[in-house]
């Protein structure tokens, strides 16, 4: 069964640094977009930064300067180094990939379970 691990997250003051990690496992044919996504308690789960296809990246306007996506295509896993974190970056954060697991099939989209990501002023 193919699941996204993640790894990374947890308590940090502000200014400080954390890194996330995602590893798609088990056997995928191939990945269209990796990223990270997160969801504030009340509000709606918002795109923080993708790698797309020919890698392409996008990042949330919020933390342009700040987190830094990358992606290893021979691992299929994808990070986001987080720095100079704000109590407002505070969310649970979730990878997503975009893949098809074999040839010939449609492409899927696939969620991590998610990692607390906190914040302290």
């Amino acid at each position: 069964q193919v699941q996204l691990v993640e790894s990374g997250g947890g308590l940090v003051q502000a200014g400080g640094s954390l890194r996330l990690s995602c590893t798609v496992s088990g056997s995928i044919f191939s990945v269209k977009s990796m990223g990270w996504y997160r969801q504030a308690p009340g509000k709606q789960r918002e795109l923080v930064a993708q790698i797309g296809s020919g890698g392409r990246i996008t990042y949330a306007d919020s933390v342009k300067g700040r987190f830094t996506i990358s992606r290893d295509n021979a691992k299929n896993t994808v990070a986001l180094e987080m720095n100079s974190l704000k109590p407002e970056d505070t969310a649970v954060y979730y990878c997503n990939a975009v893949f098809r697991i074999r040839a010939a099939t449609p492409l899927g989209d696939y969620w991590g379970q998610g990692t607390q990501v906190t914040v302290s002023s």
